[in-house]
């Protein structure tokens, strides 16, 4: 497992730091193919963000070995790094998020393949939800089946007026196998969820925020980022807050929402519990009384 500590000092050693701190993993030399997933570390004003950007240029993002294998391998990145307080997932392939899976590969699956390939989707989708840090995806257009449930995966979406969602499986044979059925009632609804599902419906960022499906739509700009940007926007909001007391009302918010409002009561009782004896708390008091922005270190 390779810590982004490490993984930055190579870097710049190798000359790949960025003037600003930013970190971003280059295309392999040599003729190999681009990396499908690249990780961007900001620095100076922006410290404490990092970006997963999908850069499988040739299909759309769609879900093949390679992308999920980068991605499995960048979660390993930053899940133990408590330097990076929000993480933004979104695409550097213009006008697509995620185009859900990749039918050409899975095409030449048997069905025991099949199986154990959506398992590790699924599973995927379960480690991006178990970041501990707030994740944001940034959907500026196509995000559809494994694209919209890996979205789904995150803890805020953001949506640009061109974005287009949908879990379309039931049109192609299929129905959502990488925490759909399951994440997505849980966002919006038992029984929207079951129309859009059944239907194989798409729908505009506009639709998406009136079902609360997405935190915010923006409208798209000419550069294309509109939703990147709100998503820069809210995360240099959450940035300066107490990092332990975010990560443990995702934690609170996450487990309690699964249990009944006894049990939910309790698991917030324990991750308070775990907040009392911090340093950025008594900071927060302390700043409070001095009048002051508190300073939170994270421990």
């Amino acid at each position: 497992m390779l810590r982004l500590g490490r993984l930055a000092a190579s870097l710049s050693s190798e000359g790949l730091l960025g003037p600003l701190g930013n970190l971003l993993r280059r295309p392999r030399s040599g003729g190999r193919k681009p990396e499908e997933v690249l990780l961007r570390v900001h620095g100076e004003e922006n410290r404490g963000i990092a970006e997963i950007l999908m850069n499988r240029l040739h299909a759309k993002n769609s879900l093949g070995k390679v992308l999920v294998d980068e991605l499995y391998e960048t979660l390993d990145v930053l899940h133990f790094d408590d330097s990076i307080r929000v993480v933004i997932i979104r695409s550097n392939v213009k006008d697509v998020f995620c185009a859900g899976a990749d039918l050409k590969e899975r095409a030449a699956m048997s069905n025991t393949e099949t199986d154990l390939f959506v398992q590790k989707l699924r599973s995927l989708m379960d480690g991006i939800a178990a970041l501990p840090m707030p994740t944001i995806a940034a959907i500026e257009g196509y995000a559809l089946g494994g694209g919209l449930e890996l979205a789904l995966a995150c803890d805020l979406r953001i949506a640009a007026s061109s974005a287009k969602m949908g879990l379309i499986e039931t049109t192609r044979g299929l129905f959502p196998g990488a925490g759909g059925t399951q994440r997505l009632p849980r966002c919006i609804g038992i029984s929207l969820a079951k129309e859009l599902i059944f239907t194989g419906r798409q729908i505009d960022g506009q639709e998406a925020l009136s079902i609360g499906l997405v935190n915010h739509m923006v409208p798209q700009n000419e550069e294309g980022d509109a939703a990147y940007q709100r998503a820069l926007t809210l995360a240099k909001e959450i940035v300066p807050r107490a990092p332990i007391a975010v990560r443990m009302g995702k934690v609170a918010i996450n487990k309690g929402i699964e249990v009944d409002i006894a049990s939910g009561m309790a698991i917030e009782r324990m991750c308070y519990a775990q907040n009392i004896p911090t340093k950025d708390r008594q900071e927060g008091m302390t700043a409070f009384i001095e009048k002051r922005q508190p300073k939170f270190i994270g421990k």
